[in-house]
């Protein structure tokens, strides 16, 4: 690591920090849901475009993925473990959500906005982003737009689902729900675990997995009652801003030029491939008798990560959502190289 990047990360990091802490503090005191995680990415997003030199180190965005799986894994109850047979149904019920959604998004792009057809494609997948743009550079498609169109995606939902699902289901942003705080003896006991299950979890490429695994050690020791995993609020917050500075920060290798140019056909494309989301949430949410917000989140186009810390944020179930987003995810990276052969042809 060379000292002019020591340097540039020197002053930018620090900017990034204060922008995201003003922005979630005004959304705070506004009253909005999700308002650390939502308000720092707006501020920050904006800052971005604006030209002001953002960044958020992959170092810190590592240690904040497993600080965040471990406070996620606080909203796991005991009783999810009753819920768990349900779930089977719902993610069936998801993938054909998932083929409605891309499907919309690709109508909307391709012959609305007349963006090419591998273009159109590959921007209208829902999340995976890393992996579609490994896909689509292999497919010549145009990767500035299809990043575009992904991240004004995530930064969409980011921004209106917390208001979505608190008008529908009227819950509010208590962060998490969850009073009861761990004692230090317990925390210097469940970090190295939640840690060890990161490193495990992505040493055999499990999707999101600093995230995953320590979500799924702390859900593991809150749903079993053997162990409280509950992070203090200094803790989580911190995390919280951080997850929005790092998806506003998404933006810095996008010109304004640029972002306007995308604008519109990104969001008539995210409104078509929402609405899927929507009704296959409905449809689940009637079925299966669950909050119709949770099963938004678990249904949403957007990244495994952001959605299942909404659940947690606004006392929602985060073990399904994020078990559905894994899964989409985990069809996703199996079938995307076939599905793209019928759709694009072989190459």
């Amino acid at each position: 690591m060379n000292s002019a990047f020591l340097s540039t990360t020197a002053t930018r990091l620090p900017l990034t920090i204060l922008i995201a802490v003003v922005g979630g503090g005004v959304f705070y005191l506004l009253n909005l849901p999700a308002a650390w995680l939502s308000g720092a990415m707006v501020f920050v997003a904006v800052a971005t475009l604006a030209g002001v030199p953002t960044i958020l180190p992959n170092p810190l965005r590592d240690a904040l993925f497993v600080v965040i799986g471990v406070s996620m894994g606080a909203g796991v109850r005991p009783d999810v473990v009753e819920r768990m047979g349900d779930w089977p149904v719902s993610m069936a019920l998801m993938l054909i959500v998932v083929v409605c959604v891309t499907l919309a998004g690709y109508v909307v792009l391709h012959f609305g906005a007349k963006w090419s057809k591998e273009t159109a494609f590959f921007g209208a997948i829902p999340g995976a982003l890393s992996y579609v743009i490994a896909l689509a550079t292999d497919r010549g498609a145009d990767l500035p737009r299809i990043a575009s169109s992904q991240s004004l995606r995530l930064f969409v939902l980011v921004a209106i689902l917390p208001f979505a699902v608190v008008s529908t289901s009227g819950t509010l942003d208590g962060e998490g729900g969850v009073v009861q705080v761990s004692s230090l003896f317990e925390i210097a006991i469940g970090l190295p675990l939640c840690l060890l299950a990161s490193l495990v979890a992505l040493k055999v490429r499990v999707p999101g997995g600093l995230m995953t695994g320590s979500f799924f050690m702390s859900a593991g020791l809150n749903a079993s009652g053997a162990w409280t995993l509950v992070l203090p609020a200094y803790m989580v917050i911190p995390c919280f801003i951080l997850m929005g500075a790092m998806i506003g920060c998404r933006f810095a290798n996008m010109t304004f030029r640029q972002f306007m140019s995308v604008l519109g056909a990104s969001v008539a494309a995210f409104s078509a491939a929402f609405l899927m989301s929507i009704l296959g949430a409905w449809i689940v949410s009637s079925l299966m008798d669950i909050p119709f917000g949770q099963a938004l989140l678990a249904y949403a186009p957007g990244g495994l990560e952001v959605m299942t810390l909404l659940a947690f944020m606004l006392d929602l179930d985060p073990a399904f959502v994020a078990a559905h987003q894994i899964a989409r995810f985990t069809g996703m990276v199996l079938l995307l190289p076939m599905i793209t052969a019928l759709v694009l042809g072989r190459r």
